[in-house]
């Protein structure tokens, strides 16, 4: 644990990153796992954030590596105590900023994994089976109509606002990383799973209310405190799918979903930077991963069907 000086430090960092930046929830928690092992690390050598120099945040990051961490989680630790001492420089809490000359590990490329539209296919006729009762299979269905129709990513939909999906519309407005918000548009099969689910979703509402619940401002309640479906229950949910659907549990996250959505739009011909906006890409290269992807998924099909590809 941080000691309390230390804590404080962390504690004014993260709200100002949430008042200023409007940093999302999870990204805050990141920052503050980060940091607070940061901390610890610092204490057990006698030493605190207003005393640290270059040398102790460099030794910390060989200590990081030591204990097997990969390339990005340096990276992005590299990443927080920098951002920290950035903000306590410009509180004048620190003369210099320690971190800001140092370079962070290279970052291996890797191409995210995605699945064949037949795979995907499967995973939505299952989801229509997945659940005890017809009202869990009914949102099942829903969640991964909705994903893989708009590829949001899941923190997205699950804290859907009831009142986005209200009026059969063809778009739902989303709130994305930074409370950035974008348009994203609903197939006809979508929309068709997403007015069974309201009809399913206010029977349970209604009844609810006259029991003496507080009807929920979500499109899809959850009983925990955060009032909606968790990420954690929705990855849980769609390996189970995956199972279900005789697809390789270990191809299927939701962010899977996401990566089929982009690379099935790009090799259908949809424009980089449609994709880019329906994705919520802040930078046109985060977007131009799923060229890669395609690229190899063709260098693939060659390999296996071509006869001169053969051994």
């Amino acid at each position: 644990m941080a000691p309390a000086g230390m804590e404080r430090w962390i504690s004014a960092f993260l709200e100002a990153q949430a008042a200023e930046l409007d940093a999302a929830r999870n990204t805050r928690l990141a920052y503050g796992r980060d940091l607070k092992d940061f901390a610890g690390w610092l204490a057990r050598r006698s030493e605190e954030f207003a005393t640290a120099d270059r040398a102790a945040v460099e030794a910390y990051l060989v200590f990081c590596e030591a204990q097997g961490l990969s390339p990005a989680t340096r990276a992005r630790r590299l990443s927080s105590i920098r951002q920290l001492y950035r903000f306590a420089h410009e509180e004048g809490w620190r003369a210099d900023n320690p971190a800001i000359r140092l370079r962070g590990p290279g970052r291996a490329r890797r191409l995210p994994k995605t699945l064949e539209i037949e795979e995907v296919d499967r995973l939505l006729d299952a989801a229509r089976d997945k659940g005890r009762r017809a009202a869990d299979q009914v949102r099942n269905r829903c969640l991964l109509e909705l994903l893989y129709a708009t590829g949001m990513r899941v923190s997205e939909m699950v804290g859907l606002p009831v009142a986005a999906a209200r009026g059969n519309p063809q778009m739902i407005l989303v709130r994305g990383k930074g409370g950035k918000e974008r348009m994203v548009p609903l197939s006809p099969p979508a929309r068709e799973a997403l007015a069974d689910w309201l009809r399913v979703r206010d029977e349970a509402e209604a009844a609810g209310q006259k029991a003496g619940r507080v009807p929920s401002r979500f499109l899809f309640p959850g009983s925990g405190a955060a009032g909606h479906l968790t990420r954690e229950y929705f990855y849980v949910l769609i390996k189970q799918i995956a199972v279900l659907a005789g697809v390789d549990p270990s191809k299927v996250t939701p962010h899977t979903l996401r990566h089929a959505f982009a690379t099935h739009l790009l090799a259908g011909g949809a424009d980089l930077r449609v994709i880019q906006t329906l994705l919520g890409h802040a930078d046109l290269s985060t977007t131009e991963i799923y060229t890669h992807v395609l690229d190899e998924h063709l260098k693939d099909l060659v390999l296996r069907h071509h006869p001169l590809a053969r051994e």
